[in-house]
């Protein structure tokens, strides 16, 4: 008897527990309601909090997330001309090799052992901080570094345009005159990262990233969209063209050079003094270096070419390599290869200005000018340039990455001097 009591009162207990939790709560909620006039809609919350700042990968709430370029190459490669096709885009911020700064700056530096710093500069400069180029100044120290102090500034349409400089408008596809784009007004680099975060689009090209798994980090990266176009070209051509150009790129390569590794087995360097034709190589120790280079260039360009082919997940989906000898010799399908990669649209300015310029009168340009070319001697030139023996030696170092990219090796001089037979086969990529 006892215990059913006891039961009884502890539900009576329980249940006008219950009724003043609710009376409090309703008293509360009378309390708190703030009273608003007929027709008004209800107030929100009182305290929210503050939405999430956008990723660095995207600029702002409704618009389009910005896509990342890296153009992976190496020096003579037709990179300049490539780069073009995005620096007179009206819709990309494009950067030409700012990976320059931490060579010069790090000299005499290894090529490998400044990857990682190339890497942390790319990472900075993805999300438009343009200051890390201060750290890298030779300006001099106490001294800002301005726009006209970055590499390539005096080809770079956007330091070049309104509103940095009033002698060129980015809409207007047509090359720079560097002599024009010297005498605009230097601007701040904070001046210059506020107009890089106005591109959907940001580009840049490098020919001082080696291993594209240095890459990785950046591409693994929620934060930004990267994608990695590889732009490549014989190797032998590369080699006529470094040795063209030999005295702009000697410090380049001794920097390449003494990244060779040691303990490979491999073929002897041509002697700086070597006789060829009975005539002495007028390179000299230049040669000797330029062509030294090309074997670390192709043990790289053999190793990204692995990765490409059996892609991890970072990579996949995320890569495209372009030939450019289809470059020259299609300009326009290749444009618009490039361009549906990596989601821009092409213009008829754009397809007549690629057009334009593989369609010039010859092949004599200065090293390092971008200027139109005819593509048949584009193509052909180190043929006629090289020695049998230099030749031969390129493709000991490159044989690899050449049969990949469907550059057919010579078996006599007689076949390399007869232009009527193509050496340029399918990929296998």
């Amino acid at each position: 008897m006892k215990v059913c009591r006891r039961k009884a009162l502890a539900l009576c207990l329980g249940y006008a527990l219950l009724l003043l939790l609710a009376a409090l709560n309703l008293l509360e909620y009378k309390w708190r309601r703030e009273p608003r006039r007929c027709g008004e809609p209800p107030a929100g919350p009182r305290h929210q909090p503050p939405p999430p700042p956008p990723p660095p990968g995207s600029r702002g709430p409704g618009s389009a997330r910005r896509q990342l370029v890296y153009v992976f190459t190496t020096w003579r490669s037709g990179s300049s001309f490539f780069g073009e096709l995005f620096n007179q885009n009206p819709e990309v911020f494009f950067l030409y090799e700012p990976v320059w700064h931490v060579w010069q700056k790090l000299y005499p530096g290894d090529a490998v052992s400044l990857q990682g710093a190339a890497r942390d500069m790319l990472s900075s400069l993805y999300r438009c901080d343009l200051s890390v180029f201060q750290l890298y100044s030779t300006a001099g120290a106490g001294k800002n570094l301005t726009t006209l102090g970055i590499f390539g500034a005096a080809t770079n349409k956007v330091i070049c345009s309104s509103p940095l400089c009033p002698a060129y408008r980015k809409e207007v596809v047509g090359m720079v005159d560097d002599r024009v784009c010297k005498k605009c007004p230097p601007q701040r680099l904070s001046r210059f990262q506020e107009e890089c975060h106005k591109y959907r689009t940001l580009v840049i090209k490098g020919v001082r990233v080696f291993d594209l798994a240095v890459l990785a980090p950046l591409m693994r990266d929620p934060s930004l969209d990267l994608k990695v176009i590889h732009l490549v070209r014989d190797p032998r051509a590369v080699a006529s063209s470094r040795i063209k150009s030999r005295h702009g790129l000697i410090r380049e390569s001794l920097q390449v050079v003494r990244s060779r590794d040691p303990h490979i087995h491999r073929m002897p360097f041509l002697d700086a003094g070597h006789k060829l034709g009975g005539k002495k190589e007028a390179g000299g120790g230049s040669d000797y270096h330029a062509l030294g280079a090309m074997e670390v260039i192709c043990s790289s360009m053999a190793k990204t070419l692995q990765t490409a082919l059996h892609p991890p997940d970072w990579l996949r989906g995320n890569y495209m390599a372009v030939r450019y000898e289809d470059l020259v010799v299609e300009p326009i399908k290749t444009l618009r290869q490039v361009y549906g990669f990596v989601n821009l649209a092409v213009s008829p300015e754009m397809e007549k200005f690629a057009l334009n310029m593989t369609s010039g009168p010859g092949y004599s340009s200065k090293p390092f000018v971008v200027s139109a070319r005819n593509a048949t001697q584009a193509l052909s030139a180190w043929r006629t340039a090289l020695s049998y023996q230099q030749i031969k030696q390129v493709e000991e170092y490159c044989h690899q990455p050449m049969a990949l990219l469907g550059y057919e090796r010579v078996g006599s001089p007689e076949e390399v001097k007869d232009l009527s037979r193509t050496l340029l086969r399918k990929p296998r990529l």
